[in-house]
């Protein structure tokens, strides 16, 4: 449904009211293990629903809602996203064209949104000053869409999603490029390929790749890019993009009850934090807190779209051990700082 500005600001000021009263509900049917403190932090609402990425900037949360739209933007329908305060109170509502997915940040005053990662990918890129939008058309060599992007060192990294596969199952196309605006236009650069050598952390085997899923995009502590190929169940790290020395590394995901799929992964920063996740299905926006001690610094936390959980993860051998459960299917993940109020997610390292 398209709304024009008026409805939009409508929408935007009762939506300040109703979420202003919901923030820091304890959530009931959901449960967190101790010492975790588990409550809402934003709900859909009528014009909005299907929560997933998170990306923070300017003091704000910004959560994109896919409203049910075609994953290839076949459908012509618009996702929602919605512009935050810290304390969960909606300042602006934006409409997008396509599914949107991938969501950041970039410098001071962009917010770069990327939609339909399964094919007809488009990146929209709004002025945060003024609101206006401008949309690019990424090519997409491997027939698919992108899912995420990162900005990591002065650079722009995005994820390629759905790609072809061969008669095998074998995906021979970058599962990962860097961007670069140019003009009207975009260029992309391979950064790793779906088929790349690899070595694999637990083991330290050398291993072949075969990325069918590239999905979720995000940045260590060690300054690593990560890859996160979800049905795969994988995680694939990636030491000095573009370099000469450009190294790989994976690690397998599982549970107590086997392989399992995450969706994205968050580092607890120094400092006290929060923690932000999303429910697609839930159509909720939780947040987590460990309140007396507070999060351990650079461990991992992972959401599992198809378990329902939030985990910390093993980074040494890939176990993603549950630490609030009975969610519907949980998605986008970012670490809110009470000493980096203005942080953008997992910054440039």
């Amino acid at each position: 449904m398209k709304h024009n500005s008026a409805q939009w600001i409508a929408l935007a000021a009762i939506g300040g009211l109703w979420w202003g009263s919901l923030f820091s509900d304890p959530a009931s049917a959901q449960t967190a293990n101790s010492p975790y403190v588990l409550s809402i932090f934003a709900k859909s609402a009528p014009g909005y629903s299907q929560p997933d990425s998170i990306a923070l900037g300017r003091d704000s949360v910004f959560i994109g809602f896919q409203n049910h739209v075609a994953k290839d933007g076949s459908d012509g329908k618009f996702s929602t996203i919605i512009q935050y305060s810290l304390t969960g109170a909606v300042k602006r509502v934006f409409s997008v064209p396509g599914h949107n997915d991938g969501l950041r940040v970039v410098g001071e005053d962009d917010l770069w949104a990327l939609h339909n990662e399964d094919a007809n990918p488009n990146l929209v890129i709004i002025d945060l000053k003024s609101g206006r939008q401008k949309m690019f058309l990424p090519p997409a060599p491997h027939g698919g869409g992108y899912d995420d992007l990162r900005v990591f060192q002065d650079q722009i990294f995005m994820t390629a999603s759905n790609p072809n596969l061969d008669n095998n199952g074998v995906n021979h196309f970058p599962a990962l490029v860097r961007v670069r605006l140019a003009g009207s236009g975009l260029i992309l650069d391979p950064v790793l390929m779906g088929d790349a050598a690899a070595i694999d952390i637990p083991t330290g085997a050398s291993v072949t790749l075969n990325l069918t899923d590239p999905d979720s995009l995000g940045v260590d502590q060690r300054g690593n890019l990560i890859v996160n190929s979800q049905a795969d169940s994988e995680l694939v790290f990636v030491r000095h993009p573009l370099k000469a020395d450009q190294t790989v590394g994976r690690i397998s995901i599982t549970t107590a009850a086997g392989p399992a799929t995450v969706d994205d992964t968050a580092f607890a920063p120094e400092g006290r934090s929060f923690m932000l996740f999303s429910d697609v299905n839930g159509n909720t926006v939780y947040r987590l807190d460990a309140p007396q001690f507070g999060f351990e610094p650079g461990t991992a936390y992972s959401t599992s779209d198809t378990a329902g959980i939030v985990g910390v993860l093993n980074l040494d051998n890939g176990v993603l051990t549950p630490i609030a459960t009975g969610f519907g299917s949980t998605r986008g993940m970012a670490f809110v700082s009470d000493d980096e109020r203005d942080h953008r997610d997992e910054r440039d390292r």
